[in-house]
């Protein structure tokens, strides 16, 4: 049994002034594996006081010594990996593959900045003004579950990088691998107060941290409705917002897609992270003229995926984060039956042989219209809905039609047609015949999947605020 006790402020490990207990659990067991202490208001004040007084000295820091942090951070992490992973596989359940990748995207996310910094140039020329771009000040991060690690440094990273102090709220469910990540990068050294990590409730830390007038900016992921609660209450004291939110992401396969590819990657698009991303390419828009052919050839692809135990190499689905979670994702399922969907792979219940764990069938729907609850809601967890189209305005119509606008997927023969329609998809990645990430390019949604970007040079001036000096010689 882990019992995980402490929280991290200015430098140290202290004990909470929270005294609320919440378990932890192992979702492919369904198991207690530990509890942690959370922290409380008053924890969060005393974070928040921490990083103020940091930044003066911190933000007058030179590029050069905040590469310096950011590479003893990607080696503190990067060599606590075995138990970071141990971690992501015990209280999260992701499969064997995709836990070893959340690894080492914890950890190189520090790299990724790095090379952001040394390319990024703090003061512009513009017309006859100097403008020097400043760090904006104290920032709230905060975090979900569903890649916590990964969430925690990448966030940090881009703060450190732009000479911001930072107060972290990570997801209490992910306590195992908070506390492996805070003893990393307590191990790299960083000056006291540089950053706190304070785990607790999103109602009671994340709220202090939010309305909080010491805080500049905010950078959040989660739900959109988390989200617009932000923005609302972020708007008392104008802070900056980085919203990474919802998605209902189409993956618009043309009519001269090669299916021995366009499935293959229709399917991994679809349950990435065990269908518990916000990438997650959960509509499947397929011309109306092959439907058939697709349906055959997508049945045996899911039915091959193997959802079972995290800890197998074959497992290519882990379970749910919780049994709140695999409520939700069973609840959509009977959604779908319910309004008329066709069921072709999966349906409710566990799979075959497991009586335990928060394990999901991997389902596909067909006959899926646009305006069914499963094709307009995420559902956060491996469920695909086929939708046919007539033609490429019909599909470009149809994966517009949502509120969100996080990512989207092209596939096709053509490159140069599958670009024409991936220019008129609103979202804010469109990914054309690949599952690639680029840790360069922006990444952040249109609509209602959220506020401004992460990542590279985009990511790094929402850290950023530009002041323009006149009167400067060039």
């Amino acid at each position: 049994m882990h019992t995980i006790d402490q929280i991290y402020i200015d430098g140290a490990f202290v004990t909470p002034h929270g005294e609320e207990r919440f378990d932890l659990f192992n979702p492919a067991t369904e198991e207690v594996i530990g509890t942690v202490r959370l922290a409380d208001q008053e924890d969060a004040r005393r974070a928040i006081a921490a990083a103020k007084r940091a930044f003066p000295a911190f933000s007058r820091t030179t590029v050069t010594e905040r590469i310096a942090l950011l590479r003893r951070m990607h080696a503190a992490v990067e060599a606590r990996g075995d138990d970071l992973f141990a971690a992501v596989l015990e209280e999260y359940g992701a499969p064997v593959n995709r836990g070893r990748w959340m690894v080492g995207h914890a950890s190189s996310v520090f790299l990724d900045a790095i090379e952001t910094l040394e390319h990024f140039e703090f003061e512009r020329r513009k017309g006859s003004a100097t403008v020097v771009m400043q760090a904006v000040g104290v920032v709230g991060l905060i975090t979900p579950w569903n890649s916590d690690a990964g969430f925690i440094c990448g966030k940090l990273a881009t703060a450190i990088a732009a000479g911001c102090t930072a107060v972290i709220k990570p997801s209490e469910m992910s306590a195992l691998q908070t506390r492996v990540v805070t003893e990393a990068l307590h191990a790299a050294g960083a000056p006291a107060g540089v950053f706190n990590i304070v785990t607790g409730r999103g109602e009671v830390v994340g709220a202090a941290i939010v309305d909080s007038p010491d805080i500049a900016k905010i950078s959040f992921t989660g739900s959109t409705t988390v989200g617009k609660g932000i923005v609302r209450a972020a708007a008392d004291t104008l802070k900056r917002v980085t919203l990474e939110l919802g998605g209902k992401s189409p993956v618009v396969i043309l009519d001269d897609a090669d299916f021995d590819a366009a499935v293959p990657l229709a399917v991994m698009a679809g349950f990435a992270n065990s269908g518990q991303a916000c990438i997650a390419g959960t509509r499947l828009l397929v011309p109306r003229a092959r439907l058939a052919e697709f349906e055959t050839r997508m049945v045996a692809a899911v039915n091959a995926v193997v959802s079972g135990d995290p800890s197998d190499h074959a497992t290519e689905v882990g379970p749910m984060v919780s049994q709140k979670q695999w409520e939700r994702v069973q609840g959509y399922i009977g959604k779908g039956i319910a309004e008329g969907a066709r069921l072709i792979a999966g349906g409710i219940g566990r799979p075959e042989g497991y009586s335990r764990g928060w394990l999901v069938r991997p389902t596909v729907f067909s006959d899926v219209r646009n305006d069914m609850v499963i094709a307009r809601e995420e559902i956060f967890g491996p469920v695909l809905s086929i939708i046919a189209y007539d033609d490429d305005e019909d599909a470009i119509a149809i994966a517009n039609d949502t509120p969100y606008g996080l990512q989207a997927y092209v596939l096709s023969a053509d490159t140069a047609r599958a670009r024409r329609v991936a220019s008129r998809i609103d979202a804010g990645r469109v990914l054309i015949n690949t599952l690639t990430h680029e840790p360069k390019a922006p990444f952040g949604g249109f609509k209602q999947s959220g506020l401004g970007r992460e990542y590279g040079s985009f990511g790094l001036e929402a850290y950023l605020e530009p002041k323009a000096l006149l009167g400067v010689d060039a």
